[in-house]
């Protein structure tokens, strides 16, 4: 069989399958590059595992308060080698992105304290556990201060304006290494390196966190390796390798980590306590696994934005960029573009395939929000998704797809919706 002929029982059509194949030719060279990056991070991770003697009875499940549960110290060992830090810790007890910064940040902010955003506003969900938005439990709640230096329109830094922001009250700086639903760019560990060192020399005892969400092994380094203190993520993103099922990693310098467990656990507790409940295969091999899955869903972004840019739609990053995570912005235009795009991944997923996504008030988001996502875990960004606010212009954040292949059926699948829908003005003849 022919491979045109799946696609085209799966829903794509020879025009649309045959563009996408022009598309591709002139991508072998990135990809390549992608591919060498990943090689390197698959020796780093591997090493970390051989140096840590990595052994079948690290895979035993642990339950109740989980002590003595070498394979949880154990995995803890390898993420604080991968990411070379100090310490890590890596607990199924962290239930996601938003969670392990909300830990982060509340164990290393006392009242009175600042905390400096200088790459603008944050996260959407951020807003409500710093106190931009009211929301109980919030650092502003418990007298932490907040303030923000915006980019430059450019989407550099202000470096002025941080200089000036900094002052003997600010405690920690946060960092967000993705772009979340902005339209600025994502940063690269070249440029947050910069931006720490900075920041350490307007105030040398500064914590500075980056929120390494969508990041992680699309690079050779690390934040970590340009002087963050603190890098936090979540195991259902990159590093997760897609068969993490929950879980958040916080990985950085040993007094800052041990508070972060103080504060997940109780004081006094701190990682002594927490059962693995059975999950460390998955943790252990889905970390083995991440370069290789990282690499396919970073192909699946820049093939995106190849696809929708000669059609004229606005990509960030566009098709040239160099890349710093695995989200590909696209700015549809309307609400119905929006829908359009999401219904196709959505028809290009293994599960749930059947259904439409629809937009709803998802928690911690100011707009209702449309999530493709037929996943085998809830909410799993490293799986093929798009995803994004309904609001002006329009943009449809994709991400993920844990192999190549199954990216790039997503995005032929939401060209196809759209085309169906009438919504490309189609100048590329098959």
């Amino acid at each position: 069989m022919r491979i045109e002929t799946i696609y085209q029982s799966l829903g794509v059509s020879a025009r649309v399958f045959q563009y996408g194949e022009r598309v591709l030719d002139a991508l072998a060279p990135r990809f390549a590059q992608i591919d060498a990056t990943a090689e390197y991070n698959q020796c780093k991770v591997l090493h970390a595992m051989q140096r840590n003697h990595v052994n079948a009875a690290h895979f035993a499940a642990t339950t109740g308060y989980g002590y003595n549960d070498e394979g949880r110290d154990n995995l803890e060992r390898v993420y604080a080698d991968v990411f070379h830090t100090e310490a890590a810790l890596v607990r199924p007890q962290i239930t996601c992105g938003t969670h392990a910064l909300a830990v982060a940040l509340g164990a290393n902010l006392l009242p009175g304290d600042e905390l400096l955003s200088p790459v603008g506003a944050p996260y959407d969900t951020l807003e409500e556990v710093i106190g931009i938005r009211e929301s109980a439990g919030s650092l502003k709640e418990y007298g932490v201060r907040y303030a923000q230096v915006d980019l430059l329109p450019d989407g550099t830094f202000d470096y002025p304006a941080i200089a000036r922001a900094i002052h003997a009250g600010t405690k920690m700086v946060t960092i967000q290494r993705s772009k979340g639903y902005a339209a600025r760019p994502t940063f690269s560990v070249s440029q947050i390196g910069e931006l720490i060192a900075f920041c350490k020399q307007c105030k040398p005892d500064l914590i500075c966190m980056v929120d390494n969400c969508y990041g992680e092994f699309v690079e050779a380094r690390e934040p970590s390796d340009a002087g963050a203190d603190l890098v936090v993520g979540s195991l259902i993103k990159n590093p997760g390798g897609g068969l993490a099922p929950i879980g958040g990693y916080i990985c950085g310098r040993g007094d800052l980590v041990a508070r972060c467990a103080y504060r997940l656990s109780a004081p006094g507790l701190g990682q002594e306590v927490g059962a693995n409940l059975g999950l460390m295969p998955a943790f252990y091999q889905g970390l083995f696994l991440a370069p290789t899955v990282t690499a396919g869903a970073l192909k699946g972004a820049i093939f995106a934005a190849n696809v929708y840019e000669r059609l004229g739609f606005r990509c960030i990053p566009d098709a040239r960029e160099p890349r710093h995570d695995i989200i590909q912005a696209v700015e549809l235009g309307s609400r119905e573009g929006m829908l359009a795009f999401c219904k196709g991944i959505q028809r290009a997923a293994p599960v749930d395939s059947y259904v439409d996504p629809v937009p709803w008030p998802m928690p911690g988001y100011d707009a209702d929000v449309i999530m493709a996502a037929g996943a085998f875990v809830q909410g799993s960004s490293i799986e093929l998704s798009a995803d994004g606010p309904v609001r002006p212009p329009y943009a449809v954040f994709f991400q993920g797809g844990l192999t190549w292949y199954h990216a790039k059926l997503g995005i032929l699948m939401s060209l196809q919706s759209l085309l169906d829908a009438g919504l490309v003005d189609w100048k590329e003849e098959a």
